[in-house]
């Protein structure tokens, strides 16, 4: 089944984020699934861990109202495809991660163009070989079943704690205001992350 979210809602997407392509897709039918499995929550009810920060992730935000200022939009800097989706008031979740097959074999030519195009060394039949590999990838993301697009899982552990907030600390190096969970001790100091970084480096 193709997706179903409204033409127009796809296009002010795509205005949110600056441009279409299949990344930003991948987000889109994400979004799409998370609606779906959770029955539509408020987007103070919905929190979504994405463990990448690629493209999709914008459409993720836009969609689902979930965004890292209200603490229930969380990146996990796992590098991979996968996102988690929870209903806090109903403890309700599951993880997706795009399923390999969904891409449809173009990876590798896809991979050596987008290659060659960084590197400058792309001819123009490349280049259009590139755009039309893209466009075919983009249209089968947004065309395929989400249970052929996603292999899902249970999440078992529930919906991560809501936001707290926190006392903030004056670093001892810069002087500037940290929250305290973000603060280190180094020599009987209380630094921020980038000031201990300076002072704790190992070589």
């Amino acid at each position: 089944m193709s997706c179903q979210i409204p033409e127009e809602r796809i296009k002010a997407t795509i205005a949110f984020h600056g441009h279409s392509c299949p990344g930003l897709t991948i987000g889109i039918r994400a979004a799409e699934l998370a609606l779906r499995e959770l029955d539509n929550p408020a987007d103070s009810d919905i929190v979504a861990v994405v463990e990448t920060d690629m493209c999709g992730v914008d459409a993720i935000q836009f969609l689902t109202g979930a965004t890292m200022g209200k603490g229930n939009l969380i990146h996990r800097d796992h590098g991979k495809m996968a996102f988690s989706f929870f209903r806090r008031d109903t403890g309700k979740g599951f993880r997706a991660v795009l399923n390999p097959e969904a891409r449809g074999g173009m990876d590798e030519e896809l991979a050596e163009l987008m290659k060659k195009t960084s590197n400058g060394t792309a001819r123009e039949s490349e280049m259009q070989r590139m755009a039309e590999l893209r466009s075919s990838l983009q249209a089968r993301f947004m065309t395929l079943p989400l249970e052929e697009m996603f292999q899902l899982s249970p999440v078992e552990q529930g919906a991560p704690r809501p936001p707290r907030i926190l006392q903030s600390l004056p670093c001892e190096h810069c002087g500037e205001k940290t929250m305290e969970s973000r603060t280190r001790r180094f020599a009987g100091q209380t630094l921020c992350i980038p000031c201990f970084g300076k002072v704790e480096q190992k070589i």
